[in-house]
């Protein structure tokens, strides 16, 4: 269901494309009406206050469908975006999937990282004593944060995030270059005293283990000397390119892997062609959300969860770093093979059903083990006959 709202002319999308005035553009053709919330920013009034579409579209759907009807957002812009998801999520059963879900499968390929450096260690451990920096501060980079810090127990120190000013810092006075209250939970403390627009400074300076890109408007940004900077880092910096299509790619896995000699481990947004280097073969993972939400909301219908807690997102990505194989382990991938999809959310939603039955939230238990949850949910589910 697509809730229409208005629509901007080309100066509100990010390729300047005529959409709203299009011949074929179907939708109302008026601009949104917004307004200054709270905080300071700018949200569409139409989802606020008495009589809101949203509450109206979210009680219609359950007194049709039933309190247990699970409830997705979707491509809605970052500033309403948690707002709404803050209002709804212990009303409703419901999560939004650029946040949550694409905030899970990063989470994923970051454990799947883990167990490529070292396949013995314990991944929730492992992630403790990585130095995180996430280029960009949008709502897919602002979910991995929380999930780190508030799930995975990563101290806010240990996490780095620039926007279009820089590194995002705060001062006592309240001030700093954050741009919303979510973008301040992350905030260091104190102006940083050096170039922080520049990666190759802020790498030498931050010196992260793991950087993560999801800026959208910047394709390339990582450069061979920021690779560079990073190698005298780690023996193994984890480096994912979320921004897609391929032609917003923070990098290409060819770049990565070449200027790296094969020793950074890459995950992308977009799907990049295998890649050799030294005589080995390096398959990018692509890091999408397709691995979360098939298996998180199957998982959530079917015990009858209550609501989605940030826990079932940490579950659902430990099931799928813990999915990988050794095919994957000799391709360098830090999400499963495309092809395994069923297989994986199958995990993710056994892994979710035993979080829910753990948090005292599942309505409908279905087992109490792992294999009884998993051939429960196996006989629940749908598969196409050939």
């Amino acid at each position: 269901l697509i809730i229409d709202a208005g629509c901007s002319g080309p100066e509100g999308n990010t390729d300047k494309l005529v959409i709203r005035d299009s011949p074929t553009y179907t939708g109302m053709k008026q601009n949104r009406v917004t307004e200054k919330s709270p905080a300071g920013t700018t949200v569409n009034s139409a989802y606020y206050g008495e009589g809101n579409a949203i509450m109206e579209f979210m009680t219609a759907a359950t007194d049709l469908f039933g309190r247990r009807c699970l409830l997705q957002f979707e491509d809605f812009n970052s500033n309403d975006a948690f707002p709404l998801l803050a209002e709804y999520r212990k009303q409703f059963l419901t999560y939004n999937d650029d946040i949550q879900g694409t905030a899970a499968v990063a989470l994923a390929a970051l454990l799947g990282a883990m167990k490529l450096r070292d396949a013995s260690s314990n991944l929730r451990e492992s992630l403790l004593s990585q130095t995180f920096l996430f280029h960009g501060a949008g709502s897919a980079n602002i979910g991995l944060m929380r999930l780190l810090n508030e799930e995975a127990g990563v101290p806010l120190s240990s996490i780095f995030v620039t926007n279009s000013r820089g590194l995002i810092w705060r001062n006592s006075d309240g001030g700093g270059s954050f741009r919303n209250e979510e973008q301040k939970q992350f905030a260091q403390v104190g102006e940083p005293g050096f170039d922080s627009k520049d990666l190759v400074t802020l790498v030498e300076h931050v010196k992260p283990t793991c950087v993560v890109g999801a800026v959208g408007v910047a394709p390339n940004c990582f450069t061979k000397p920021m690779i560079e900077a990073l190698m005298k880092v780690t023996e193994r910096p984890v480096v994912f390119a979320l921004s897609n299509p391929k032609s917003q790619a923070e990098i290409t896995a060819k770049d990565a892997y070449q200027w790296s000699e094969g020793k950074v481990i890459f995950g992308s947004g977009t799907w990049f062609a295998p890649v050799e280097v030294g005589g080995k073969s390096f398959a990018p993972g692509q890091v999408n959300n397709v691995y979360i939400f098939p298996g998180m909301s199957f998982g959530a219908v079917c015990c009858q969860a209550s609501s989605i807690p940030e826990s079932f997102f940490l579950a659902a990505a430990e099931a799928v770093a813990k999915s990988l194989g050794e095919e994957e382990f000799m391709l360098d991938m830090v999400v499963p093979k495309r092809d395994r999809i069923q297989e994986v959310s199958l995990n993710v939603a056994t892994a979710v059903t035993l979080e829910a039955q753990k948090q005292g939230l599942a309505g409908k238990p279905l087992g109490e083990d792992w294999a009884s949850v998993r051939a429960a949910l196996d006989k629940m589910r749908w598969t196409p006959k050939q």
